[in-house]
């Protein structure tokens, strides 16, 4: 397994906005390679609880608690279940939430773990231990409920006949490896006029769906307001749309920009007062150098808001029309 270097994206757009102070206490809520936890550290004298769904990326990160004693806390879940794991430590509220979301570079590149195209390994995709693997699904669902997955989480277009081509091929043997399934995602879809690997948006798509990443993401957003001081900074890194829509959408109507609720959920008559404030319209995205330094910072956008002393509102990301609903 050859060590890979993961590059976090925005490094100073994130402490800008995350702004550590000493004394505080952060959540680095996808500690992954410990990137931002060790650049907080560096920045004041605070603590830093840093969260994993990855058993890997905990153990990788026993060098930074030795690096900084007394500071650093790790804990292996996921983020959606941080304000029952902080509990469990005893902290009730905490001063600043930094989430980064999407797959580490060191799980891309490790082809054990079966999320790369370029590499092939066993069709995995689990950021953690549990769960239905991406061969799984490839394997057992339904041509209709496959097309679904791909269409929905990949945005992939030609999603229907991605999916006969993998219930014709597995009907052959089963699909074990990500460089058998990429061959087959090849033949479907065609060479794309991007460049991009023509099976890139159905991995996308199985590996969102086998980590729940956007249910994930709708129980973090909540876990967060909820955990968050008054004067708490929240800071998101986003990598593709269907995050960026929902990070969006929670933030406006928790600054009080848009109307609680869509099509699929009434406006509620009662005004809702604003848990979040100072929430910029705008993503920002890196710079010019940071694209020429880090491929991943391409797609990354980042948004942030302050706590308000307001009471959380619970957020239905289904209901509010930004949390899709697939079924196997």
């Amino acid at each position: 397994m050859s060590e890979t270097i993961h590059l976090p994206v925005l490094m100073a757009e994130v402490l800008e906005a995350l702004a550590p102070r000493d004394g505080e206490t952060i959540v680095d809520g996808t500690f992954g390679g410990g990137g931002y936890t060790r650049a907080i550290l560096r920045a004041a004298n605070c603590k830093v609880i840093g969260l994993d769904r990855d058993p890997a990326a905990i153990a990788r990160g026993k060098e930074i608690v030795r690096e900084f004693p007394g500071r650093l806390t790790l804990i292996n879940g996921t983020f959606g279940a941080m304000r029952e794991m902080l509990t469990a430590q005893g902290v009730e509220a905490v001063d600043g939430i930094v989430l980064d979301l999407g797959v580490s570079s060191d799980q891309l590149e490790v082809a054990e773990r079966g999320f790369s195209i370029q590499h092939d390994g066993p069709l995995d995709m689990r950021m953690g231990d549990t769960g239905i693997s991406a061969a799984g699904v490839v394997n057992s669902y339904s041509e209709q409920a496959l097309a679904g997955i791909i269409y929905v989480y990949g945005e992939e277009l030609k999603a229907n006949a991605v999916a006969r081509a993998i219930v014709a091929a597995r009907g052959r043997g089963e699909i074990t490896r990500t460089g058998e399934l990429a061959s087959i995602c090849a033949r479907a879809v065609g060479r794309q006029a991007s460049g991009i690997h023509p099976a890139t948006r159905t991995f996308q798509a199985l590996r969102i769906y086998v980590n729940d990443e956007l249910g994930e993401l709708a129980r973090g957003l909540n876990a967060a307001e909820a955990l968050l001081k008054p004067g708490g900074r929240l800071v998101i890194v986003s990598f593709h749309s269907l995050e960026d829509r929902m990070v969006k959408r929670f933030l406006a109507e928790r600054c009080g920009r848009t109307a609680q609720g869509s099509r699929h959920m009434p406006v509620s008559p009662e005004k809702v007062e604003a848990s979040f404030d100072a929430c910029a319209r705008k993503a920002v995205t890196a710079s010019r150098d940071e694209l020429q330094r880090n491929a991943r910072s391409r797609s990354a956008k980042l948004r942030f808001a302050t706590r308000t002393r307001q009471p959380a509102i619970p957020f239905d990301a289904i209901r509010a029309g930004v949390l899709p609903e697939v079924r196997a």
